[in-house]
């Protein structure tokens, strides 16, 4: 069977099932069989497929058809240029997450700043930070080992692992070190709306990097109360929350005597970022 032939049955397959990318999953599924580039499929779609192949390719195809995202099936997703090893113990990081990266990156350019990651995940906002702010160095968090795991391994891939410091605890541990910058990605849906997301993500991503509580606010109040503690003089809290929480986040941080220094809008125009100082 040629590749042609295989990208259009695997298209066809996850059309049915209303994947909106079904073409190009189908694409990127051969891309991992073969372990060539997509572009080089592309041009090579007269390519016959050993019988090994096309097994493989099939055993992709039926974890995608069951909503099991990309991501997960490649162990890998590409963030602020960089690919990133991930698996289900770890959210799969977003495009709206490295407008927080580039906005950080610009502000603290040249200097030397300490950085606070909380939760950290797949450690892609640290190890993002820390690629281009050569003089840095940080501590990322996360009450997953698993995920911390997977942090420490991309920390590795990028070279790293010198300049930030993993740990598995809790927001509420007791640092005696404080920060120029503490950055967070918690999580900020409200338990209630879990079941209304898409079957990619609620079967398949970590809930309890998902479940913000039953106002979405349980972990975002914490940061917020902790980063009081442990920002310097002057220090920037940086949170990501969702497309409905500005006005309430905005409300926690003012009467914890945060001043709000700036907002970022994702590719929709929602506030997703709310950047602030401690007075």
């Amino acid at each position: 069977m040629k590749v042609s032939e295989i990208i259009k049955i695997g298209s066809n397959l996850l059309k049915e099932k209303n994947i909106s990318t079904y073409i190009l999953d189908s694409e990127i599924l051969i891309s991992k069989t073969i372990s060539k580039s997509r572009e080089e499929i592309l041009i090579n779609l007269d390519k016959d497929l050993n019988e090994k192949n096309i097994l493989k390719f099939n055993k992709y195809l039926v974890r995608r058809l069951k909503s099991e995202p990309i991501a997960y099936i490649l162990e890998e997703k590409e963030f602020w240029s960089k690919k990133f090893y991930v698996n289900k113990d770890t959210l799969i990081p977003r495009p709206e997450t490295e407008l927080l990266v580039e906005k950080l990156a610009k502000i603290f350019k040249d200097k030397k700043i300490s950085i606070l990651d909380i939760g950290t995940g797949s450690g892609c906002i640290i190890i993002s930070l820390l690629s281009c702010l050569n003089k840095s160095t940080g501590i990322a968090i996360d009450i997953s080992k698993k995920a911390v795991d997977v942090a420490k391994k991309n920390a590795k891939r990028h070279q790293l692992i010198d300049r930030v410091k993993f740990l598995n605890k809790s927001i509420e541990g007791i640092f005696s070190k404080k920060f120029d910058l503490i950055v967070s990605n918690p999580p900020y849906i409200d338990r209630k709306d879990l079941k209304n997301l898409n079957d990619d993500i609620k079967k398949f991503e970590p809930r309890m990097a998902l479940d913000g509580g039953k106002d979405g606010l349980d972990l975002i109040k914490k940061v917020i109360y902790k980063s009081k503690e442990i920002l310097k003089i002057n220090g920037t809290l940086a949170l990501e929350i969702g497309k409905e929480q500005n006005k309430k986040v905005s409300k926690i941080l003012i009467d914890n005597n945060f001043r709000i220094t700036s907002v970022i809008k994702d590719y929709k125009s929602n506030i997703r970022c709310i950047m602030a100082k401690y007075k």
